[in-house]
């Protein structure tokens, strides 16, 4: 499990907000590159994104479905990226006096992207989901001037 978390200068209400709409899930998320779909119950317990991951020419269509959800609190997500594989995401929003903090897990739990050694992986994820927390940021910042 990759565990990144960041202090956000925004209220929980905004950041959920960012998280909520499933539209913006290519602008933070780092190599999601366009939205399909989203489904109208978003993020509701087996909603889906339909998304597209990697650089034009070379993109997948794939989906990912929320597995858990507490409003303003946590979301957890089944990300797909077949042929790579599945991860679980698990972003966690904390309250704290002037903002809050989202803490963000994530691992492959599917397909061939175990069979890359945890460090490796870590190598991998922890830098794209610090980048991911840093454009999650600036979205909900500025949700809340």
């Amino acid at each position: 499990m990759v565990t990144v978390s960041r202090e956000i200068d925004a209220s929980p209400d905004a950041v959920w907000a960012v998280l909520a709409d499933g539209w913006l899930y290519p602008s933070w998320v780092v190599g999601a590159s366009r939205m399909r779909a989203v489904d109208p119950g978003w993020p509701g317990v087996g909603s889906e994104l339909h998304h597209s991951v990697g650089v034009w020419p070379v993109l997948i269509d794939d989906t990912t479905t929320v597995v858990a959800c507490v409003p303003r609190r946590e979301l957890v997500l089944q990300a797909r990226g077949w042929p790579a594989g599945e991860a679980t995401v698990h972003l966690t929003i904390e309250e704290r006096a002037g903002g809050c903090v989202v803490v963000m897990d994530e691992d492959v739990v599917r397909g061939p992207g175990l069979l890359i050694p945890g460090p490796v992986r870590t190598a991998v994820i922890a830098p794209r989901n610090v980048e991911s927390l840093r454009r999650l940021a600036y979205l909900a910042e500025r949700r809340d001037r």
